[in-house]
């Protein structure tokens, strides 16, 4: 029998619909991306993260744990990087969140100055104290620790989301190294207390914490600078 007589191919396409570039996802896939849909892509990718870190993680697995075509992971967040990058901003969003409903730092803010170091230190420990937002917290840390790519999307978030509006509100001309410093004072509690948790350190109260810590990130913000050497 040649080809004629075995009439006509049938196409897997139905008649009438177009087809698609194959990796993109249709339009009844992207009507899928609801909020609903994209806060599951991220709550599956902060989970591959934490479990596999950055290297071994996969926009595979990551659509598999959110049940969706990872046609449509790509459709919001592109690549691996893209992903993460929107994972950092995800579980950092209590902070920004918290700066931008007050606590902002900005030279015209009613709260004096030297108060900045106390709020600082409260609304760093109010976020990582708390369970829900701790847990990806841990997972976006754990793998910037890990991975030159995640260190380099997790600094940038850093620099550009927190210090960026703390040094709006100092005056001097060292104002990105003192808030760095501040940021260093605080993230090195953090490592110590919540990712080695080195006693007695781990099991202090967290009010305790706060008194103690906050006088030096206080200092680091508006202190005098270091005296010359004579």
């Amino acid at each position: 029998m040649n080809a004629d007589q075995r009439g006509p191919r049938m196409n897997a396409t139905a008649p009438g619909k177009p087809t698609r570039r194959r990796g993109r996802p249709s339009q009844a896939e992207a009507a899928e991306g609801t909020p609903g849909t994209r806060d599951r892509i991220l709550a599956s990718a902060r989970a591959e993260f934490a479990e596999r870190g950055y290297d071994r993680a996969s926009i595979r697995a990551i659509a598999r744990g959110a049940e969706v075509n990872p046609a449509l992971v790509h459709h919001y967040f592109g690549t691996k990087e893209g992903v993460f990058a929107a994972s950092v901003a995800a579980a950092a969003a209590p902070a920004t969140d918290g700066l931008s409903r007050g606590e902002r730092f900005d030279r015209d803010e009613r709260f004096d100055v030297e108060e900045f170091g106390e709020r600082f230190t409260r609304l760093f420990f109010g976020i990582w104290e708390n369970p829900a937002t701790r847990s990806p917290l841990l997972a976006i840390v754990r793998s910037a620790l890990n991975n030159e790519t995640a260190a380099r999307i997790f600094r940038g978030f850093v620099t550009a989301q927190l210090l960026g509006r703390i040094t709006g509100g100092l005056d001097a001309p060292d104002a990105q190294l003192r808030a760095e410093l501040a940021a260093a004072q605080l993230v090195g509690t953090v490592l110590l207390r919540y990712v080695l948790k080195v006693e007695p350190l781990a099991s202090a109260p967290a009010e305790e914490l706060i008194a103690r810590l906050a006088p030096v990130v206080q200092h680091h913000l508006t202190g005098p600078g270091p005296q010359p050497l004579v």
